[in-house]
């Protein structure tokens, strides 16, 4: 048979166990937060039909999904169809992988809407697949930490998503951040402003890759999109715009005076921010950036993103008001607003400024290493107990030499260990040691239970 060298698709990953025990501290205090605040858990399948995906990420996103080809003879459906891809990958691709976790969540609440009680609020913590391309603090399957409040047009949901970011950054110890927000009808009065109505897509994904590609070719972009130079010199001041919440917004008063769209924008980030500010008892480290468009099609007002201050990494985490997402599935009218935190950047983050304490490698706290077979079968009556007191406990399965038997102790950072013979089995004390400090004490079952717990 002929070998094949194992690899892996660029921008995925493998993750040892003492990466994954880091990801689950991450995973599990976000979810404790979410729980909190009062968000539910559900889950949705990996793969939705492309028909419910596509045309919800802009034509940009569209083209970053990952398409299944159809079972069987796919090319047998294609033989009468135009080979221009868009008009091809319907025929031949029926099904894709999950490009967010948004978009599937409004599928869910329209199926489910006859079992649901609004406003409801959900949290989903799955994986994602984007066709991008890979480089640091981006891959292509990346897991997503989402929470949803669907069927309310409070604007006391924004703030506590605010509230929300907060609490679990300072849970993680990450204390380097800033929320980022703005708002999509401040964007569509910008395009008033400038004479250039119904152009608020273009210009929010033009404007949503400033920090990519600086201010010169984002007017390129726009001027290549039908932008005249004089509506792009009226947009200057905007990519300017520096100062306190309070002096943006002033500044936007007088900027967006003639778009009643824009100045309803402007009103409700001013109130999201003053709910903030009380929900975070004025830490809400929040920073009103009027250039911050995220380019998903879906957003319709308050827009968030948080980066870390202290790392040089994209953001991590994003969200924002959807008014119709469940519109093209049937359902109208159903406002939502979320967030979604990428744990995988957080990761990075967290690497990077050591946050990780020492003891997250810890898996299993107490090794019980067998001289002998005897000593192995006394080991597994003791083991049940130690393990239902809460102490993770393993037995090393085979009778070798106790150097091997500690050098493992030691390579997964096991703090203590039970040394077992003809001795301790007698005798029912059993030897205690501290694989830090090599202190050693003979102990009964009971009195190490008491010890370790």
């Amino acid at each position: 048979m002929r070998t094949t060298k194992p690899s892996i698709p660029k921008g995925t990953r493998d993750f040892s166990p003492e990466v994954m025990v880091k990801r689950k501290q991450i995973i599990q205090t976000i979810e404790s937060v979410y729980q909190k605040f009062g968000f539910v858990p559900i889950e949705t399948p990996a793969m939705e039909y492309l028909s419910v995906l596509t045309g919800k990420y802009g034509d940009e996103g569209d083209q970053l999904i990952f398409k299944l080809l159809n079972s069987g003879d796919f090319l047998a459906a294609a033989k009468e169809t135009a080979r221009d891809y868009k008009q091809l990958t319907p025929v031949i691709a029926e099904k894709a992988l999950r490009y967010d976790l948004t978009v599937p969540f409004a599928r869910f609440v329209v199926m489910n809407r006859n079992s649901i009680v609004f406003p409801f609020k959900r949290y989903q913590i799955q994986p994602v697949w984007r066709a991008d391309k890979p480089q640091k603090g981006r891959y292509r399957e990346f897991y997503q930490c989402d929470a949803d409040v669907v069927g309310t047009n409070s604007l006391l949901a924004e703030a506590e998503i605010v509230a929300m970011i907060n609490t679990t950054f300072k849970a993680l110890n990450i204390s380097g951040f800033i929320i980022k927000i703005n708002n999509r009808k401040i964007l569509a009065g910008l395009t008033e402003v400038l004479n250039c109505t119904g152009k608020e897509s273009e210009l929010c994904v033009a404007i949503d890759k400033l920090d990519k590609i600086g201010k010169e070719k984002v007017l390129e972009e726009l001027t290549a999109k039908g932008f005249t130079e004089e509506s792009l010199k009226t947009l200057d001041p905007v990519f300017a715009l520096e100062g306190s919440n309070e002096e943006k917004i002033s500044f936007l008063q007088d900027f967006l005076k003639n778009s009643e769209t824009g100045l309803k924008g402007l009103e409700e980030i001013k109130s999201v921010l003053g709910l903030a500010d009380k929900l975070t008892h004025g830490e809400s480290n929040i920073e009103m950036d009027i250039t911050l468009a995220r380019g998903l099609s879906y957003y319709t007002g308050a827009i968030f993103e948080v980066k870390a201050t202290s790392v040089s990494i994209g953001s991590i985490a994003g969200g924002g008001r959807y008014d119709n997402l469940t519109g093209v599935f049937g359902m109208p009218g159903i406002s939502g607003v979320g967030i979604s935190f990428g744990i995988d950047r957080i990761y990075d983050v967290m690497e990077e400024l050591n946050l990780f304490p020492s003891e997250t490698l810890l898996s299993t706290k107490l090794l019980l290493c067998p001289f002998d077979e005897e000593a192995i079968n006394y080991a597994t009556t003791l083991v049940t107990s130690l393990r239902n007191a809460g102490i993770n406990t393993e037995i090393y399965p085979d009778a070798v030499k106790m150097k091997k038997q500690l050098s493992y102790a030691n390579s997964k950072n096991i703090p203590f260990v039970v040394l077992i013979g003809s001795e301790e089995i007698s005798s029912g004390t059993l030897s205690l040691k501290n694989m830090q400090t090599g202190e050693q004490a003979k102990l009964s079952l009971s009195e190490i239970i008491n010890k370790l717990v």
